[in-house]
Parts: structure tokens; C-alpha cells; sequence
């Protein structure tokens, strides 16, 4: 396995940030995830707007440009020769004395992870998966801008940790005001009455850019679409609920604490579109040339 660290790419076995690196000790830093289709990296300048963004928010200088951290990301895959994969890039602060002043780090740590990517089972997508309600609340969003996709993640790592000592396989955490608002690493879709409803920016919610390709699929198989501020109740209340992230794409939903329900059709629908957008967005990248980015 290689790595890409910095400005070059090395073995994992020499892959090293040091112990002084501020997202090592402070969590400083951003990150994207990524998913590559045959070779095609989906959303690519979407998750990239989305990285800058949230460096430009937390006042993080990226080390390079646009055009070079695509260069960057398809030498990874390259080097590892992978065409699907799970791909992750880190943006930290960089190493500098012990300290919260910013200013202690010289240059910022830029780190790219490229594995293959293996599919959930086939069972979770055709049964659904368990979630819980986390007793862990949501970050604030005067505590810290939920626009922001950093690397401070415990309280979704607590939240974690209540799915999993309950047998979940996913939580759900609920906002200040306790409404609903995502899952750990997911956002979260329920079909109510005839209606699509996910929890709105407003809650406290990272715009997902799967939420947002899904909702513009919704919308474009004339599904009527509610996004607002929704109760424990409305959730259990639902007739099927869905969750979705980069990786997972669109995955259905069997329970919600002792609320069951079936993998519906809303999601399988939604999913396979999804799978066509997957689709289209690869061969128009391959339209472009072998030439993309230097990968092949």
C-alpha cells in the first residue's frame, strides 16, 4: 500500500506525521472521503469545494491547488492501482510546538488514503440495518459551524459507542433543541404520509453531497420533499427510513430503537437512480481521455 504525503508518494510503512502534528494532538484539520467507480473519483469537484471550504473556515492555508490535489488523489489510486476504491485526504494543521495558537505550524499536513473498496453485504441493502437514538446530542451550531467537516469527532465516536454496546449498527444523534439531525458518519431519510423528509442544514447537519444527490433525485421522480425540523415521534412514525453517505450510497433501515420497519421501496428506487447517476458521472469521465489527471 502507498500513501500520499505531502508532495510525494511513499510506502505506509514510511507514511509518518509527527507526534507534534496539531491534528494528531488537537484535532486541527479537515477531511474529505471519497469514492471511486472504475477509476473515476464521483463528485470530485463537489467534495473538493466542500475541503476548501471548511479550510477556509477553520482559517487552514491548503497546500496546494485544486488541480494539484486532483493530480495528487488519481497518483494515489495510481500508485496502489486501484479503480474502486474508498479514498480519504486529510488537510491538518501541521506540526508545531504545544499549543492552540495556530500560528505555532509552519505548513499544513496534507495525507491521501487510497483502499479498495469493498461493498456492503448484499444482505443489509435487501433487509436494512438497526439504528439507535444516541443519548450523545449533536454538536451545537454555536459550538462549531456544522459546515465544517474537521477532525474533531468524539461525540460522534460516543454516539458510535452507544450503537454498537446496543447491537446497532448506526445511531442517530439528535440536536440541542431535540430534534433530529444525522447519523455519525450518515444523514438520515424517512418516507411519512406520502412524503420525503430529511432534517434540514437548519438542525445542525453537514450538507451531505449524497443527501444533496439524492434529494435532486427525489425531486426529479416527482417525489414530494420536506426538508425541516423532525421529532423522535415523526421517525418512529415513518413507513420506511434510509440513511446515506459516500460509501454506503443510499442504505435502508429495519430499526429504529424498537420501531420496526421494511427496506421500502422509496429507498431501492432511490438507490438504483442513484446507481445511474454513478453510472453517467463515470463514462462522462471517461469521455474526457485516458489522459485524466495521469491515470489510466
Amino acid at each position: 500500500m502507498y500513501v500520499y504525503l505531502n508532495d510525494r508518494i511513499v510506502p505506509r510503512a514510511e507514511a509518518m506525521v509527527s507526534v507534534f502534528d496539531h491534528g494528531f494532538l488537537y484535532g486541527d484539520g479537515v477531511y474529505e472521503t471519497m469514492r471511486t467507480y472504475e477509476g473515476a473519483i464521483f463528485m470530485l469537484d463537489e467534495h473538493l469545494v466542500r475541503l476548501y471550504r471548511s479550510a477556509s473556515m477553520i482559517g487552514l492555508g491548503m497546500p496546494l491547488d485544486q488541480d494539484r490535489v486532483k493530480s495528487a488523489l488519481y497518483d494515489t489510486l495510481g500508485a496502489n492501482s486501484l479503480r474502486n476504491a474508498y479514498v480519504r485526504l486529510t488537510v491538518s494543521r501541521g506540526s508545531g510546538a504545544v499549543g492552540l495558537d495556530p500560528d505555532l505550524c509552519r505548513a499544513p499536513t496534507l495525507v491521501i488514503i487510497a483502499e479498495e473498496m469493498k461493498d456492503y453485504p448484499k444482505a443489509m441493502y435487501e433487509k436494512g440495518i438497526k439504528l439507535i437514538i444516541a443519548v450523545t446530542r449533536r454538536n451545537s451550531r454555536e459550538a462549531i459551524d456544522p459546515r465544517i467537516k474537521s477532525l474533531n469527532f468524539l461525540n460522534n465516536i460516543l454516539a458510535k459507542i452507544e450503537a454498537k454496546k446496543a447491537g446497532a449498527d448506526e445511531a442517530v444523534m439528535l440536536n440541542g433543541s431535540g430534534y433530529v439531525a444525522e447519523g455519525t458518519v450518515s444523514n438520515i431519510f424517512f418516507f411519512r404520509d406520502g412524503v420525503l423528509c430529511t432534517p434540514s442544514v437548519a438542525c445542525g447537519i453537514l450538507d451531505g453531497i449524497t443527501r444533496d444527490t439524492v434529494l435532486d433525485l427525489a425531486v426529479r421522480e416527482g417525489l414530494t420533499v420536506e426538508e425541516g425540523e423532525f421529532s423522535r415521534d415523526d421517525l418512529y412514525g415513518a413507513s420506511e427510513v434510509f440513511l446515506t453517505n459516500t460509501t454506503m450510497e443510499v442504505m435502508p433501515v429495519s430499526q429504529v430503537d424498537s420501531v420496526r420497519y421494511g427496506a421500502g421501496e422509496i429507498a431501492g428506487l432511490l438507490r438504483r437512480m442513484y446507481r445511474g447517476e454513478v453510472k453517467a458521472y463515470v463514462e462522462n469521465v471517461k469521455g474526457r481521455g485516458p489522459s485524466l489527471w495521469g491515470y489510466e
